[in-house]
């Protein structure tokens, strides 16, 4: 296997790792609207990611970054083709952070309001428009002779792309009910667990169309593999909330959105972004890729790095792992 190759696997690994991490506080900050009755369950549901959502974060930058390094034609024509959506979420993901630093700094209803609302929808259109952008990567984009995004934004609002949004953004859903499940008690753990059981049909159904439309079009034997494993760990992962098996409930799931993911990854390999004008015109990990000198640097600085983030993160969740509730809520009125 030759360095880019191996540097396309970990890119997909970043990406799957961000979509696990991130998917579930996108899915709680979409919660806030869905499930929380009151300031308190709002407060109890941004308490459950507090302390991790701006670590969930480092994937996305170390993924855009190793993309950066690894493949720069595939960053350049990324980013200049998918400009808008990428800079909607990045405005998101600016404001979302700033909400959570911001609500509770003053007391006035309004004010801890207006944030809360920034919450819901810097939580509700990345998750959806992450979707867009990957069902178009698979998909393929209108790319010329110099690898350049020839289309408009328009072009990236297909069928196929609009269906990734929705299984993304349901799929996140769902990823964060069962979280909260798992992290809270009392009256909102079994609400959330009710809400898990309707939002997760609905994943099923929009998530095997998408996914079963991904495998006619480009899958081969290892995708229908990783179609099969998104499958079965949905409806798993169904069955073990009916069960009230939170713990398994969340690490189903959480396999649904790898599998899912490696599926499309898969789809894609050797090209990083097809050409829907020509073949010839698709980027793929050789063309797109950095030298082997830039590839075998980047590879001894990962394995150096890699381990001291896994452990530190691991670290910050296996210390903040108990659940909470209204009962933990000194303050109502922040």
């Amino acid at each position: 296997m030759e360095l880019h190759d191996v540097w396309f696997v970990l890119i997909a690994v970043l990406w799957t790792g961000y979509f696990f991490l991130e998917g579930f506080d996108f899915g709680v900050g979409v919660l806030t609207r869905l499930l929380a009755r009151n300031r308190a369950e709002k407060r109890v549901l941004i308490n459950t990611i507090g302390p991790v959502w701006d670590g969930n974060e480092v994937w996305l930058l170390t993924a855009g970054g190793a993309t950066f390094a690894a493949f720069p034609e595939w960053y350049a024509t990324l980013f200049s083709g998918f400009y808008l959506p990428l800079l909607a979420i990045l405005i998101c993901l600016i404001v979302r952070g700033v909400a959570f630093e911001y609500r509770a700094k003053r007391p006035e209803e309004n004010w801890q309001r207006n944030w809360e609302t920034a919450i819901f929808w810097t939580s509700l259109l990345p998750a959806f428009l992450w979707g867009v952008a990957f069902g178009n990567i698979v998909r393929g984009v209108r790319l010329d002779a110099d690898f350049e995004y020839v289309g408009t934004v328009w072009d990236l609002l297909n069928p196929y792309a609009l269906l990734g949004g929705l299984v993304t953004l349901t799929l996140f859903t769902f990823h964060g009910t069962v979280f909260t499940a798992l992290k809270t008690v009392g009256d909102i753990r079994e609400r959330a667990r009710k809400l898990a059981l309707k939002v997760g049909v609905v994943t099923a159904v929009l998530a095997l169309v998408f996914l079963l439309w991904t495998q006619v079009e480009s899958g081969d034997g290892a995708s229908l593999v990783a179609f099969g494993v998104a499958v079965a760990s949905l409806v798993a992962a169904l069955g073990a909330n009916q069960a009230g098996r939170e713990g398994w409930a969340f690490t189903l799931s959480g396999v649904t959105i790898v599998a899912a993911v490696a599926m499309l990854f898969l789809t894609l390999f050797p090209n990083v972004m097809p050409s829907t004008l020509d073949p010839e015109w698709s980027l793929t990990v050789t063309n797109a890729s950095s030298s082997p000198y830039t590839l075998k640097i980047m590879t001894w600085l990962a394995v150096v790095a890699t381990p001291l983030v896994l452990l530190y993160q691991g670290w910050t969740y296996w210390v903040f792992r108990k659940r909470i509730g209204t009962q933990h809520i000194a303050d109502l009125v922040h």
